[in-house]
């Protein structure tokens, strides 16, 4: 039998040190049945602070999600146009293109209208577009809990 632990640094408050026989069992799961990588779930994280991204990264791998990262919004579009994610977090304030334009855009195209986005922001109350909205800072927990909502909703 495996274990895994997740090791999660919450600049300027600590270390987190997080074991998970559940998250062992969910990348034990997703190992048994990949049929390649469309039975990884995506996840496309979009803000401009490289710390929220490194630790929101840190987060969704330590439970097995597939992680890529985007700066702004016009990063993100381009990013969902190469290959579509199954969940897209998304700040509010970025440079280049705001977060409520990103989700805006991801809306009003069918082939992305039905992703379903997760606003990650001090700002959440403005995107009202969002299926779920999350303040920051925010737990771990509470971040893994409304993407699996979110993930379980597109799917289900």
């Amino acid at each position: 039998m495996g274990f895994a632990i997740a090791i999660i640094v919450a600049f300027g408050r600590g270390l987190i040190l997080q074991t998970s026989w559940r998250a062992y069992e969910r990348f034990a799961l997703d190992e048994g049945k990949r049929q390649g990588d469309d039975a990884i779930v995506r996840i496309l994280i979009v803000d401009d602070e490289p710390d929220v991204r490194f630790m929101m990264r840190l987060i969704f791998e330590s439970v097995g999600y597939q992680v890529t990262e985007a700066r702004h919004g016009v990063a993100g579009l381009k990013s969902v146009k190469a290959r579509q994610p199954d969940l897209v977090t998304t700040d509010v304030m970025m440079p280049m293109m705001d977060g409520l334009e990103f989700i805006e855009r991801l809306r009003s195209d069918p082939e992305t209208a039905a992703i379903p986005i997760l606003v990650v922001s001090g700002n959440s109350e403005l995107a009202v577009a969002a299926n779920t909205r999350l303040g920051k800072p925010f737990a771990a927990r509470d971040l893994l809990h409304a993407a699996a909502l979110l993930i379980g909703e597109d799917r289900g």
